[in-house]
């Protein structure tokens, strides 16, 4: 009995789970949609108020306006004429004294995790964590920049390490570049691989040019495991980020 619970709750738990965020996210548009009729009744005239109201009353409505609108943004931010607002209204913007900190920080955390030039979670490493034989899954997020990569000598860089299961949480540390292992697994299987619990291990890849007997993870030989092999031999097993 106890199995086929299990069973049954393994099917639908990722199912509920998808549903449920999608009703989160489409709640979220919806109700930015309904604050913009709001603000709009308060704007226009009474006459339009009517219209006002039925467009309330159309299902689906406030997602697909949305949706339109994230998409004409982007269009309208990646010409030059877009984007020459754009700069403008950050000016603005950072003139406002409670406003510029908040919007400052929230723009350079965006800009960094979702523009397509930033160095965020574009590669998944080992780093020896929280102690010494103790190895645990990061991700590169850049080089030491400012004081802190001023008072760093040597090559060092800067990676976050998610906390399971939630990997919205974690740290941020500067470690030398040669104290990491390059892992051949992408971004995803990795953050999977995290909130799983090591329970949905990715597939084992094969690294381009790797040298014969070595694991495809980071270049450790086949069968080693780190906490119980020499210093010596750990510091030859690793592969450094290029």
């Amino acid at each position: 009995m106890k199995r086929y619970l299990i069973a049954g709750l393994l099917v639908w738990l990722p199912l509920a789970v998808t549903i449920w965020v999608l009703q989160a996210v489409l709640g979220l548009l919806d109700g930015v949609f309904l604050w913009l009729l709001s603000g709009s009744q308060i704007v226009l005239p009474v006459t339009a108020h009517a219209s006002i109201q039925f467009l309330r009353t159309v299902p689906g409505l406030g997602v697909i306006v949305m949706l339109l609108g994230l998409l004409l943004t982007g269009v309208f931010a990646t010409n030059i004429f877009g984007q020459w607002w754009l700069r403008q209204g950050h000016r603005v913007l950072n003139k406002i004294p409670i406003v510029k900190s908040i919007y400052s920080s929230v723009k350079q955390v965006s800009d960094t995790l979702f523009s397509s030039s930033g160095n965020a979670f574009r590669q998944a490493v080992l780093v020896e964590y929280p102690r010494h034989g103790s190895w645990t899954i990061a991700f590169v997020t850049g080089k030491p920049g400012g004081e802190a990569g001023h008072h760093l000598h040597g090559d060092y860089l800067s990676v976050y390490v998610p906390t399971t299961p939630n990997p919205t949480s974690g740290f941020f540390l500067m470690v030398p570049r040669s104290d990491v292992i390059n892992l051949a697994m992408s971004v995803d299987e990795a953050l999977k691989y995290v909130i799983s619990m090591g329970v949905v291990a990715p597939p084992m890849q094969t690294v381009a040019g790797a040298p014969q007997g070595r694991s495809t993870r980071g270049g450790l030989p086949r069968g080693q495991v780190v906490d119980a092999a020499p210093d010596g031999a750990v510091e030859a097993a690793r592969n450094p980020t290029g």
